[in-house]
This record gives structure tokens, sequence and C-alpha cells, in this order.
């Protein structure tokens, strides 16, 4: 058998929808701007509507084929909307959910609320886009989900146990859906990304950290969007489940 045949792709190229997508220099847009220049449409969703539209008009530009949907990806009815927007563009072939913040506190200090809301945003994000996935990757003969990690999903620092508990969640989300849908042509990935993430987010709070972790000491976005292309191309013979992303200098 040729090795190059055997590495090509078994997908049909199709749409690649993002939910979780806000600022442009930030990993959703990332992910969204290298699929786009891959050649596949794709739409993104995120809350912030003016955010979410000038990134959508950023990637327009370049002449990549957009949607975009405003909605939280924690409610079914709006990741229904999200879905259905990618399919308009063509059979989905994709779903990354990269939906959800981080917002550290001492746990006598956490509410409820606080708690809860971290759950929703992270673990029941997850299982609301899979469940509206992955009915279109089954009809369409299947497909790729991409689940956003962090070093949260295993293991819990002190002042991080909402953000620890909902990521651990999560990867444990993906593990079950993988091995019930993989037979079932769908690659699940969970991708853990261990470190600060040289984007507007992380630099908007702490604007010294680039010079301070020095060259290439953040991840960067591209790279991280690099690694979300390479999984869903994979061979369905060699699939990563798991993947961890993190700079040459990070203690781990």
């Amino acid at each position: 058998m040729n090795d190059r045949a055997v590495l090509e792709p078994t997908a049909v190229q199709g749409s690649v929808l993002v939910a979780g997508v806000g600022a442009s220099h930030g990993l959703g847009a990332a992910i969204a701007r290298r699929f786009a220049a891959g050649g596949y449409p794709v739409a993104i969703a995120g809350r912030n509507a003016d955010k979410l539209a000038a990134t959508a008009a950023e990637l327009a530009a370049t002449g990549a084929k957009i949607a975009h949907v405003v909605g939280d990806a924690s409610i079914a009815a709006d990741v229904a909307r999200f879905v259905a927007a990618a399919e308009k563009l063509a059979p989905l072939a994709m779903a990354v959910h990269n939906a959800g913040s981080n917002r550290p506190a001492p746990f006598l200090k956490v509410s409820e609320q606080r708690f809860e809301e971290h759950w929703r945003e992270h673990a029941l994000g997850g299982f609301q886009l899979a469940q509206a996935a992955i009915p279109a990757l089954l009809k369409r003969g299947g497909g790729t989900l991409v689940f956003t990690g962090a070093s949260g999903s295993l293991r819990g620092k002190a002042n991080y146990s909402p953000f620890a508990s909902a990521k651990a969640a999560l990867r444990a989300l993906a593990q079950s859906v993988a091995r019930e849908f993989g037979p079932k042509n769908i690659h699940v990935g969970h991708v853990v990304v261990d470190g600060g993430i040289e984007g507007d987010r992380l630099l908007s709070l702490r604007p010294q950290l680039k010079d301070d972790r020095g060259p290439d000491g953040l991840l960067n976005i591209a790279a991280i969007a690099d690694a979300y292309w390479v999984l869903h191309h994979q061979h369905r013979s060699a699939w990563t489940l798991e993947l961890d992303l993190r700079p040459w200098a990070e203690q781990f």
C-alpha cells in the first residue's frame, strides 16, 4: 500500500463550526482563520456581538466564506442555531468547543453561582455542542469534534476549583463521547492547553507577561490553531484523543 495514500484524510471537506470566538487576536478566531485559509467555510459563534462581528468581517475580507451567530454555547437552542448556520455553508465536517472563562478565587470566597457559571460554560457547553453537532456529523458519515481543555483538566490548583472541576468534567465528557462515536467515524479530540495563551484576553489583564516569559514563553495562537488543523486531518488509523500543548519553557 502506498504510504502517501494512507496519510490522506478520510473526511470529505465540509464546514467548520467554532463556538467560543471573540476578539480577532484570540484562540477561537485563530482556529477559524486557520481553517478558512485552508479553504473551509467557517461558522463562528460567541456571546459578544461586537467582537464577533468584527472578527467575521476581518475573515470575510480575506475572501473566506464566513457566517457568524451570536449566542451562548451552554443553551441548547443557541447551539442548534450555530450548527444550522454551519450547515447552510456546507455539511458540517468539524465542530470546536472553545467557549468558557476562568475567574480564579480562594475557595471559601467562591459563590455557588460562580461555581455553577464555570460548569455551565465548560461542561454543559461542551455537552450542548456535542449533542447538536454529532447528529450532523453522523448524517455526513463522520467528522471531527474537538474540545479545548486546559491544565485544570488534569489537576486542580489552589484558587482554581470552579475552573478545574468544570474542565475535568469536559475532559471526561470528551473521553466518553470518543469511545461511543469513534467507531461511527467521528474523531473526538481534547486539547490540553497547558500555559498562558498569547492573546488579547491574557495580555489585556497582564500586559507585561509576554516580556516576563521571554521569546516563545507563551502559547502562540496560530501555532495552537495548527494543532487543531492537524487533528482534523489525521488518518483514522492513527487518531489522537488527547493532545497537550505547552511552551518549550513551561514547567510541568
